[in-house]
């Protein structure tokens, strides 16, 4: 959380406040054409660029989340095939025989 102090004035005397803000503002550097994208967004939308972006930002996290559970999906298919594993059974034995 990020603090403010504020004087302000207030019946002839001078008092010290304090603000916070919940949020930490960003600036960002994007081409024109995505800034005419995302305007158009936010009117088309009716939501504020702040929204937009919070959503595109989930929206990737979610993308790379999916991404890295193919790759291990996949790894484990591989590894699998390689173990000649075809079931949990299989893949349970290999995992509990001893090994000297």
């Amino acid at each position: 959380m990020i603090r403010f102090m504020c004087v302000i004035q207030c019946n002839n005397k001078l008092r010290e406040i304090s603000l916070s803000r919940k949020s930490k503002i960003l600036s960002l550097s994007v081409s024109p054409e995505i800034a005419l994208e995302l305007d158009n967004m936010v009117k088309t939308k009716d939501k504020s660029r702040s929204e937009i972006f919070k959503e595109m930002f989930y929206a990737y996290k979610e993308t790379i989340a999916e991404r890295e559970w193919r790759e291990l999906y996949s790894f484990g298919k591989e590894t699998a095939n390689r173990f000649k594993i075809k079931d949990e059974e299989a893949l349970f034995k290999i995992l509990n025989e001893e090994r000297f």
